[in-house]
């Protein structure tokens, strides 16, 4: 009975700690240092959250950058990809449809390479980056529908070259751009 009385409060000591304590301090901590981090990396604009800069969102206008695809039409739970394999015939004819729609959603010719996170979903489907090239392959389709002139259009491709990221730690990843911080201030740069 001793041991099951001492194991009993171990159990409780330890539940507390972990389960209420250390995620509090955690929490105060992350709070302090980080707080923009801490609460999601939220985008408000006129006092409305409109996004994360850590989400991934569907851009389906053709005066804006889509996004990535998305296995889960971009919901926050349940996150995740598709889970088919390389072999599977059911990815190849998706990549298919997606790499058709992405040619004529942007007037390109089928020769065209497109980027290959155009083509596949990421793996939690909320991926909020594409490349500089699939932004760059979307400029045309862009100025056609806001209707901008050969100077705007040229300001749009610098805007994707000073809105792009490096490698993470300068080793991991490629190049990348943040669609909807993209989005923003294309917004803000064509007022």
């Amino acid at each position: 009975m001793k041991t099951l009385t001492t194991s009993l409060k171990i159990f409780l000591f330890f539940t507390v700690l972990t389960g209420i304590i250390y995620p509090l301090i955690v929490t105060g901590i992350a709070q302090l240092a980080f707080p923009s981090k801490a609460n999601g990396s939220l985008i408000v604009q006129n006092k409305n959250v409109i996004g994360s800069e850590l989400l991934g969102q569907s851009f389906d206008s053709t005066a804006y950058f889509s996004s990535r695809p998305s296995a889960i039409a971009y919901q926050t739970l349940p996150s995740g990809g598709s889970n088919l394999g390389l072999t599977s015939m059911k990815l190849k004819k998706v990549v298919e449809e997606r790499k058709l729609q992405f040619l004529a959603f942007n007037q390109l010719a089928d020769s065209t390479t497109i980027p290959s996170e155009m083509l596949f979903a990421s793996a939690s489907g909320l991926d909020p980056h594409i490349s500089p090239q699939a932004a760059l392959l979307q400029v045309n389709r862009i100025a056609a529908a806001r209707q901008l002139n050969s100077a705007k259009k040229q300001q749009l491709i610098q805007l994707i070259e000073t809105q792009k990221q490096g490698p993470q730690f300068f080793c991991l990843g490629q190049a990348r751009v943040n669609v909807l911080i993209l989005n923003l201030r294309m917004d803000e740069l064509l007022k």
